[in-house]
């Protein structure tokens, strides 16, 4: 993908615990769709950030973890990159993780626009993870600490154990019916367990997510 006119500036954020198997080779091969995407020819070529001051993908060989603020500039097709490699992380991954996607409208000025116009930002929240409940345990912690964050305004936080009782059933209830889907792993397009909605409109989010 040129970054000629590219429509979006597109953040990847998060952190994935890997096997402690798992080796540098295989990882440049997971992560294929993403540095190739930026025209690199190898992980170590691709691997620096489009902006300087974000660490860009980093792999810690101590402690096993993939750490990625990393931005490219692209398209929608971009979103078909982010599949691939989450179905290749998951045979990595040692336990769940999420990782969040933005789309920033590199066309769209604050200070320009008309008052009613909106940015075609966009938010994903992605999960990768050995197994269907390592996946659904990562969207449940999430969705448990924004609905407890949000509810602790209003009410004391030893209340909200039947809040939280409820969200698990509907985690277990969850977990019966999509335990054998493929789709597990690929929610919704702006939407996640746990994760802010899409992007538009509401003021844009903050490039940096860290």
């Amino acid at each position: 993908m040129s970054s000629y006119n590219a429509p979006f500036e597109i953040h990847v954020h998060g952190d994935v615990v890997l096997r402690a198997d798992v080796t540098f080779e295989q990882l440049q091969d997971a992560l294929k769709p993403l540095w190739k995407y930026a025209g690199a020819r190898s992980l170590a070529d691709g691997a620096a950030s489009a902006y300087e001051d974000e660490p860009g993908i980093e792999f810690d060989t101590k402690e096993h973890v993939l750490h990625v603020c990393w931005t490219v500039n692209g398209d929608e097709d971009f979103r078909q990159n982010l599949d691939e490699m989450c179905m290749s992380l998951n045979e990595l991954a040692e336990q769940g993780a999420a990782i969040e996607v933005s789309f920033y409208d590199a066309d769209f000025d604050d200070e320009e626009e008309p008052d009613n116009a909106e940015a075609r930002d966009d938010f994903v929240m992605l999960f990768v993870g050995p197994t269907p409940a390592a996946i659904m345990q990562v969207q449940r912690d999430l969705l448990v600490e924004d609905v407890v964050n949000m509810m602790e305004r209003h009410f004391d936080g030893a209340e909200l154990g039947g809040v939280v009782a409820e969200i698990d059933k509907l985690f277990s209830d969850r977990f019966e019916a999509l335990v054998n889907s493929l789709e597990i792993g690929k929610p919704p397009r702006g939407s996640g367990g746990g994760g802010p909605a899409g992007g538009h409109g509401g003021g844009r989010r903050p490039r940096h997510l860290h």
